[in-house]
């Protein structure tokens, strides 16, 4: 797949053989849900990767420096949420570099090197720029409708689409912001627990030479 090549990923790449779940988070803003779900993480002892925007680190700074503390990865989604397949090779790297930049100053921890783009809107040059950086783009092999905080698909809802789609070398994308994602989490864990899944992280294959 040509995307490999620029250190762009949607799954694992010993996913054959390898059963291991790689859970990603995507942070815009905080709508309540963070806490218990870092709460759920913990008790599970799983780890995770949440990609946050710049007014996400701005508006919860504690929330991001726990995410830190306790593990997990942080990762980079952008300054403005923008669709990136129509930006410069400039604005492509001010998308990157603020973030980053808001990172280290409000946390005092470094962002780890992976990017999600928004709406995973893409072109080669945003990969490209992005590996440039340093960054590795994570996409993802399973979504679903779990953004709209007015219209929740239900918790059960959730545990079902895991139940029927899990796959070696998954990487979920699961919004923080949603009410029903933090309702399932536990049980979705625990169903790909006594499935023989591990929870990897993405430093384990999507390192920057």
């Amino acid at each position: 797949w040509k995307l490999k090549k620029y250190n762009a990923y949607y799954v694992g790449p010993h996913s054959k053989k390898d059963k291991v779940v790689y859970l990603s988070f995507d942070c815009g803003y905080e709508a309540g849900y963070t806490k218990r779900i870092l709460n759920t993480l913990k008790k599970c002892k799983v780890k995770a990767i949440f990609f946050v925007t710049e007014a996400y680190i701005k508006e919860t700074p504690k929330l991001v420096k726990r995410m830190k503390r306790e593990g997990h990865l942080v990762g980079n989604h952008t300054t403005h949420h923008p669709r990136m397949a129509k930006l410069s090779v400039k604005r492509i790297q001010r998308e990157i570099k603020e973030c980053e930049k808001a990172m280290k100053k409000k946390t005092g921890f470094k962002m780890d090197p992976f990017i999600r783009p928004p709406e995973g809107n893409f072109s080669m040059r945003s990969v490209k720029v992005a590996k440039a950086m340093g960054y590795s783009t994570i996409f993802w092999s399973l979504a679903y409708y779990d953004y709209d905080t007015a219209n929740q698909p239900g918790k059960n809802f959730v545990i079902r689409k895991f139940k029927t789609y899990y796959h070696n070398g998954m990487i979920p994308l699961i919004h923080a912001c949603s009410k029903s994602n933090t309702e399932a989490l536990g049980e979705v864990l625990t169903f790909l627990k006594k499935k023989g899944f591990r929870f990897g992280t993405l430093d384990e294959f999507a390192k920057n030479s």
